[in-house]
């Protein structure tokens, strides 16, 4: 009953932010990303809260849950609007790009908030660019 519960919760914070997005054309302020829409980075306590549309995210083992993949070799095995970062735990996961902080937390609570950091490395070199960190 309680991953039916975390699962409901975090259908609502979807659809709020979905709601958002509807009252927004700009996907870098209230709006948001490719790979938020396709649930990427939400909050999850079980594989199932994962399926959003046609996506066949898994819940990654973070604070929380993360909604991601894992075992990417690059960027191009990611949903657009998200990227391959090489984690201190040494796996590779499928995290959300970012600018700021806000746009980690639409799917999350407070008190598992993600944090937009530029402290990672990507699998594909890349630079210059942050990804949404969950807490571990």
């Amino acid at each position: 009953m309680k991953a039916f519960r975390m699962g409901t919760a975090a259908l609502t914070l979807l659809t709020a932010a979905l709601s958002q997005q509807a009252c927004s054309s700009d996907d870098n302020g209230a709006g948001l990303s490719e790979a938020q829409r396709h649930g990427v980075g939400a909050a999850c306590t079980v594989n199932a809260d994962c399926f959003v549309g046609d996506s066949h995210l898994v819940c990654l083992p973070f604070k929380g849950g993360y909604c991601g993949l894992e075992g990417c070799q690059g960027s191009g095995d990611c949903p657009p609007g998200s990227s391959c970062v090489k984690h201190e735990d040494g796996k590779d996961y499928c995290f959300l790009l970012c600018t700021d902080k806000t746009q980690c937390n639409y799917t999350r609570p407070v008190e598992i908030e993600a944090n937009c950091s530029s402290k990672i490395t990507f699998a594909d070199g890349t630079k210059d660019s942050k990804a949404c960190v969950p807490p571990s």
